[in-house]
């Protein structure tokens, strides 16, 4: 494992027990209602959906806090498996899924609520003066993608093929949001990010579209832990996230139907 993917799953594991201990005791309301704290482990494509449904679910639970915390799929999929302490898992693909549901970590079958799809983005100056996605192979150009076991940098790794680009990243990132980052400051001439994350990054990028990508949508699942401290509190968190709600929210952010 790359010392950056380990110092990951470090960060998080710490995370999660921090969270553990701050409050995730079975309390319940008069009503006999769960309250307490949820924990929520969402990809990190998914921060701004999250954090407005997040909002809503307290309001709706009064009682209820939601902690919600965001990494790479596959870092997120392996601390479940190693029995971090959570309720609710969302990824970014199916593959990273399905490693916790093959491994009884679920709560029933996983749900599919969303798609995704690859966008390159430029800084705002597009100093390099790029305007298409084979632009990547001109001389002198760098760029960042995902780290491949990341959905997104398996979705780069797709499309670069795809078009042929022989050209090397200058760096590969541990999720999309780092990958995002880069470009933002200026670290990098162009970066590999999904759709949603050129939305959310406003005018601080310039978005370019890869035509092919929507033949290659990435498909995320969500599903209740069959560990979770907060089982039924865990449900109805995804039933917002499946609701008529979830999918405006999840619309605005750029996400598709799944």
């Amino acid at each position: 494992m790359r010392p950056r993917a380990r110092a990951s799953l470090a960060a998080l594991a710490a995370l999660l027990l921090l969270v553990a201990g701050c409050g995730s005791g079975s309390g319940q309301a008069d009503n006999g209602a769960e309250t307490g704290t949820l924990t929520v482990l969402a990809a990190s494509s998914l921060t701004e959906v999250f954090t407005e449904l997040k909002k809503q679910f307290e309001a709706d639970h009064p009682g209820v806090t939601v902690k919600l915390a965001f990494d790479s799929s596959a870092t997120l999929a392996e601390q479940v498996n190693q029995g971090a302490p959570a309720d609710v898992l969302a990824t970014a693909d199916q593959r990273t899924m399905r490693s916790v549901a093959d491994s009884d970590g679920t709560d029933g079958a996983p749900r599919t609520f969303a798609t995704n799809r690859l966008a390159m983005v430029v800084p705002a100056g597009n100093p390099a003066h790029l305007t298409s996605f084979a632009g990547l192979d001109k001389p002198g150009v760098s760029y960042v993608v995902c780290v491949p076991t990341a959905p997104c940098g398996a979705l780069a790794r797709t499309q670069l093929r795809a078009h042929h680009i022989t050209a090397r990243p200058r760096s590969e990132e541990v999720d999309v949001k780092a990958v995002l980052s880069k470009v933002e400051l200026d670290e990098a001439d162009a970066g590999l990010v999904y759709v949603t994350d050129a939305v959310a990054a406003s005018d601080r990028v310039k978005r370019i579209d890869i035509p092919s990508s929507k033949a290659t949508l990435n498909t995320y699942p969500i599903a209740a832990l069959s560990g979770a401290a907060k089982p039924g509190l865990a449900r109805a968190w995804v039933d917002l996230v499946l609701s008529e709600r979830g999918r405006q929210v999840l619309a605005a952010a750029g996400f598709g139907k799944p």
